[in-house]
C-alpha cells in the first residue's frame, strides 16, 4: 500500500507520534511537563496555533494549525528535542520514537469538532479521568480552569464556544456516527494537483465492484478501494460485510 502523502499546506493536522515498541514516552509529571515546554517553544518559533493536545504514557495527539509550510520542520524539531532531553534525563540511549509522526491533513472543516473530542477524550477513554477536562496534559484542562496558555488561546473551540457550551458538547457520549467520521477521516488519502489537495476517490465506489464475481475478485476490488481513500466502513456497508471482515481481508 502506498505511503500516506505528507502534507505540509496551510491548515489543520492531526499529529500523533508513539514510543518506540508502544514503550512510554513519560514516565511522570515532569517530562509531560517538559514536552508542554517544548510544544509552547516550537509553536511560538514556527507560528503554530495548537487547537488541543494531549499526552498519554507512550503517545501523544496534537491538533495543529500551522501558517506556514512548515509542519515537517516543527515536528522534527519537538520530537527531536524531546528525545535528547528524555534520553538524557533517564539515562537511556537510542530511539525513542516508533517512526517518523504521523499526521492527517483536516481538509474537510465538518471533522474538526469531532477530531478535537475524539483527542480529549483519550484519558477518558483510557479510565484515567472520569471526564474531559478532568486530564492535566490535555487542553480543555486549561480551558477548563480559565488558565490558557498562549498557544491556546486561538483555538477554534475558544472562537465558537463560550466554556458552558463546549462541556456540555464534550460530556456527550461519541456517537455511533462520531466514531464512523473519524474512522473515516483517518482512513482518508488524498493527491496534490497544481498545489491544490484533494481527496484520493479516483471512482465512485460502485463502480469498483460492477464486474467482480468470485471472492477473489471482490478482495481485490475492496483492497483497491481503500487504497483510493474510501474507508473501512464505506466499503464495509456498501458490500454488507463488518469493519472487523473488511480489516482482515486488507491484511489478506
Amino acid at each position: 500500500m502506498p505511503r500516506r502523502l505528507r502534507i505540509e499546506n496551510l491548515g489543520y493536522h492531526h499529529v500523533y507520534n508513539r514510543g518506540v515498541a508502544k514503550g512510554k514516552v513519560f514516565e511522570d509529571e515532569k517530562d509531560k511537563a517538559k514536552f508542554i515546554e517544548l510544544m509552547a517553544s516550537m509553536a511560538r518559533e514556527y507560528k503554530f496555533n495548537i487547537h488541543a493536545f494531549c499526552l498519554m504514557d507512550n503517545h501523544y495527539h496534537i491538533l495543529v494549525e500551522n501558517t506556514r509550510e512548515n509542519l515537517s520542520l516543527g515536528m522534527r524539531q519537538l520530537n527531536a528535542q524531546y528525545a535528547s532531553y528524555f534520553n538524557k534525563r533517564h539515562s537511556r540511549v537510542g530511539h525513542l520514537w516508533q517512526d517518523r509522526y504521523k499526521s492527517w491533513y483536516v481538509l474537510d472543516g465538518k471533522y474538526l469538532f469531532t477530531l478535537f473530542k475524539y483527542i480529549e477524550l483519550n484519558p477518558v477513554k483510557a479510565k484515567m479521568t472520569s471526564s474531559i477536562g478532568e486530564y492535566m496534559y490535555c487542553a480543555t484542562y486549561s480551558i477548563y480552569k480559565d488558565a490558557v496558555p498562549p498557544f491556546l488561546q486561538n483555538s477554534f473551540v475558544l472562537r465558537d464556544y463560550n466554556t458552558k457550551e463546549l462541556f456540555d458538547l464534550l460530556g456527550l457520549p461519541m456517537s455511533g456516527a462520531e466514531r464512523e467520521s473519524i474512522d473515516a477521516f483517518h482512513q482518508m488519502r488524498y493527491k496534490s494537483e497544481e498545489g491544490q489537495i484533494q481527496h484520493l476517490h479516483l471512482d465512485l465506489l460502485d463502480n469498483y465492484f460492477l464486474h467482480v464475481k468470485t471472492k477473489q475478485q471482490r478482495n481485490e476490488a475492496i483492497k483497491k478501494a481503500f487504497e483510493d481513500g474510501y474507508s473501512k466502513s464505506e466499503v464495509a456497508r456498501k458490500l454488507t460485510l463488518s469493519v472487523a471482515g473488511v480489516s482482515k481481508i486488507l491484511k489478506s
